[in-house]
């Protein structure tokens, strides 16, 4: 497995141009699709991967594929009674499934992480948030920290009891990227660019993964791309460096961090379809460790 990080005079060289602020292009980058598997119902919110599997992730149930052969070989689903309402990407670390997981559209808002043992679809852990700043949308693992989203929305929600509408779902302004300490406390947050959120238009950043360039890479809700993004200087804005088509139709992402080539996986929802992007980073921007 390789690792990489990003190259910081390059970065100083982007980041002091006016037209880094809202780049329309890709900057360099290139991409293309190199795999497509089907997977059923379950390719609806996101995925995650490790070495030799895929995790596609529906709202109360996960099916686990090979990544050789694209064959269901396990699957979990939501117990009568339980209590998974809507999943989102997921991430692999350490034997661990970690799930981003809501209550949307319901309101007031609560989120939580739950955790599965990767192996064999059962659940482990569970960590609650209860009602917090937005929907937890996504969860990575990132220079020794959890990361993930609280998202906003600009739709309409219900709510728990009598069903009645609240608009705007908690205002996609107020969509924040965190980073977690070891007790899942938030301790630092950012904001996303308008720009970018208008392009989610009622909706809010889906997915986000930490590339091998050392950039975090954000989804939305529906565009079929992806937003390179780097911690700010100075300030609470993220900073917005390139914008990357991408065979996705938003939802979760994720970085396959035991691939020899930069790869990113993601889901085409309304083809229940899970995809397989090869990234080329420009050189300038990228060194091996």
């Amino acid at each position: 497995m390789k690792s990489y990080r990003i190259f910081l005079a390059a970065a100083a060289v982007m980041l002091a141009s006016p037209a880094a602020a809202q780049p329309e292009t890709a900057m360099g980058y290139t991409s293309a699709t190199v795999r497509s598997y089907e997977a059923g119902p379950f390719a609806n919110q996101g995925v995650g991967v490790d070495e030799e599997f895929f995790y596609a992730v529906d709202n109360a149930r996960i099916g686990k594929y090979s990544k050789a052969t694209g064959e269901l070989v396990g699957e979990w689903h939501n117990p009568e009674g339980g209590g998974a309402l809507h999943f989102d990407s997921g991430l692999i670390l350490d034997g661990l499934l970690y799930l981003a997981h809501s209550n949307y559209p319901i309101w007031p808002m609560t989120s939580s992480v739950s955790v599965f043992d990767a192996e064999t679809l059962r659940p482990v852990a569970n960590h609650s948030f209860g009602i917090q700043i937005g929907l937890l949308n996504w969860i990575d693992f990132h220079d020794g920290s959890f990361w993930g989203v609280f998202a906003n929305f600009d739709n309409s929600g219900r709510t728990a009891i009598g069903g009645e509408p609240v608009t705007p779902y908690g205002n996609k302004l107020n969509t924040q990227v965190v980073r977690f300490d070891e007790n899942w406390q938030v301790v630092e947050g950012w904001t996303i660019p308008p720009a970018i959120l208008e392009r989610f238009e009622l909706m809010s950043n889906s997915g986000g993964s930490w590339g091998p360039d050392g950039n975090l890479w954000l989804s939305g809700h529906d565009p079929a791309e992806v937003y390179v993004m780097a911690l700010p200087e100075i300030g609470s804005e993220l900073v917005w460096l390139a914008t990357v088509p991408a065979e996705i139709q938003g939802q979760g992402i994720a970085w396959d961090r035991t691939a020899d080539v930069p790869t990113l996986w993601g889901i085409v929802r309304p083809d229940r379809r899970v995809t397989v992007t090869e990234i080329t980073i420009p050189a300038e921007m990228m060194r091996a460790e």
